[in-house]
């Protein structure tokens, strides 16, 4: 005989599933999730490899992940003291940022301080003390308060390099593993080397560290990755110090932006040339902060100044070069007379090197007056900027040709 039940259940099999399905709806709703909404809005911690230090993720994280910058973001399996499953994230802030600094034998960098005193050729300074402090060199007397204590220096106009490497080497994301960087850095003094021989030196002799620096650079592992693509270095000179075209003895500088290798790295040096893989950055100037609220000052003593003169000019005259148009600036200051001020550079007559002398002229004056020197560019077109007082330029290179990605990165 049929069971009346089964009957009923096969007649009726919609109704049978609706049933069902109700049933489970409600058990499902009435569930308490309390403990697991718990666990789930429970405080997460990331440990940060490269600090060790432990973030918030509740405040420090996006909610939407795809926002964060320069991170890569990988899910981990983590339990708690109870060993349930709880999420959390691992951040490594140095992504795409990772440098790797090659080892460079110590004559292409250590030997050239440690030989400071060598280094005045072609010059009457001596570069020993100008090495302090990581290269910013011996902070500044200020008995006239034109600066603020502590956060001026010395600091000797052909030492980029020098503090370039210092920074680089307290960079917070150097690696070991140059398969992961980004880039890769050559901490290679070209310009003090190049110091040493500019004067009184066949090419042989100015050529030799850079042959010897590009002969080592191509027989590591980390060159024949991509040949030199991704390796750069820092020069203290100008990018034409060392782009000799020829061999003739009486041509300036070496030829190290020549050589097929080298032709391969990028190069940041005071001035770029016209040629690729060459970037502009400002000469050095005496001023560094070491905190936000010293910039801050400096910039309300700036803005306070009361500017007596319309132009001034720091300088010495230039006869050997016949189209240098400093004579006639200096006797046009001069005639001037209360609307310009002259800060005679000349040997012997002003220390034009100390930065209070220099800085008290800026300060006091609109327009700065800034004809090319050795170059197109001088250290005093950036002192300048910093004491408030414009620029006048009289070369279309200081500004707008070769040179125009200096003040971008001012």
């Amino acid at each position: 005989m049929e069971n009346p039940i089964t009957s009923k259940c096969c007649n009726h099999q919609p109704w049978f599933v609706l049933l069902v399905f109700f049933v489970f709806c409600i058990e499902l709703f009435s569930f308490d999730y309390s403990g697991f909404t718990a666990k789930k809005s429970a405080l997460v911690t990331v440990l940060d490899d490269n600090h060790g230090n432990v973030i918030n993720t509740q405040s420090s994280l996006p909610h939407d992940f795809t926002e964060i910058t320069n991170a890569s973001v990988y899910p981990l399996p983590k339990t708690d003291e109870k060993g349930d499953l709880k999420v959390g994230t691992e951040i490594d802030s140095c992504v795409g940022r990772y440098i790797f600094v090659h080892d460079l034998p110590s004559r292409f960098n250590e030997d050239l301080v440690n030989n400071c005193r060598l280094l005045t050729r072609g010059t009457d300074k001596n570069m020993c003390p100008y090495l302090d402090n990581l290269g910013f060199g011996p902070e500044i007397e200020n008995p006239e308060d034109v600066l603020i204590n502590n956060s001026w220096f010395l600091t000797n106009q052909f030492l980029l390099e020098v503090i370039f490497h210092n920074k680089m080497k307290r960079y917070e994301c150097l690696t070991n593993d140059s398969s992961i960087a980004s880039a890769i850095y050559v901490p290679f003094y070209a310009g003090l080397d190049m110091s040493l021989y500019l004067w009184g030196f066949n090419t042989t002799v100015r050529d030799s560290a850079s042959l010897g620096l590009v002969k080592w650079l191509s027989e590591k592992p980390e060159w024949k990755r991509m040949w030199g693509r991704d390796h750069f270095l820092v020069a203290g000179r100008i990018a034409w110090d060392f782009r000799r075209q020829s061999d003739n003895e009486t041509d300036w500088g070496s030829k190290l932006r020549f050589l097929p290798e080298s032709k391969n790295m990028s190069m940041l040096s005071i001035e770029s040339s016209s040629w690729n893989n060459d970037y502009a950055i400002p000469y050095p100037t005496c001023f560094h902060p070491s905190k936000d609220s010293e910039i801050f000052r400096w910039q309300d003593r700036i803005r306070r100044q009361n500017r007596q003169y319309l132009f001034s000019f720091a300088g010495a005259p230039r006869p050997e070069y016949q189209n240098s148009i400093r004579g006639k600036i200096i006797d046009q200051c001069l005639a001037s007379k209360s609307q310009c001020k002259l800060l005679d550079c000349n040997y012997g007559t002003t220390n034009c090197d100390n930065p209070v002398n220099v800085m008290k002229v800026f300060q006091s004056s609109i327009f700065c007056l800034q004809p090319p020197g050795d170059s197109y560019t001088r250290r005093s077109i950036f002192d300048s900027i910093l004491a408030g007082c414009i620029p006048v330029f009289f070369h279309p290179d200081t500004s707008m040709l070769n040179h125009f990605k200096i003040f971008h990165m001012v």
